[in-house]
């Protein structure tokens, strides 16, 4: 079941500029990077409330981020929902005629389980779900 926003995904050309924006020039707390190898992206965790900004930017220049800025520049990359079982909630989906852009979820930042949902099969809106280790809570 789909738990709420877990997080908003931007790409972006420059992370250190990135960081900057959000850090030093708008006040927010940075939590943290991460490299996610089975997305080819370097990740920085920005909180806000109860959810993050995640700012990600292609490793080497390579993978789906790096064509996404050489299509579209930096900007808002993805949406991503919290589910309690994305197995369910991928069957369930599924069953609506839904597509995913892998056939099973892959390891993601923070130790979750991810998946997107094609974006033809959600109004052009790129949608991943991320189910959390049972034990880590929230990030």
């Amino acid at each position: 079941m789909i738990l709420g926003l877990d997080h908003i995904a931007i790409a972006v050309p420059d992370l250190h500029a990135a960081i900057a924006r959000f850090c030093e020039d708008l006040g927010m707390p940075l939590a943290g990077r991460e490299d996610v190898p089975t997305q080819q992206t370097t990740t920085a965790f920005v909180p806000v409330g109860d959810t993050r900004i995640e700012l990600i930017h292609p490793i080497d220049g390579q993978g789906p981020v790096q064509g996404f800025l050489d299509k579209r520049g930096g900007g808002l990359h993805h949406l991503c929902f919290r589910t309690d079982d994305i197995d369910a909630d991928m069957q369930r989906l599924t069953d609506k005629g839904y597509r995913f852009l892998t056939a099973a979820p892959v390891p993601g930042a923070h130790g979750t389980r991810v998946v997107f949902i094609h974006p033809k099969s959600a109004g052009g809106v790129l949608i991943e779900l991320a189910e959390h280790p049972a034990d880590a809570g929230h990030a």
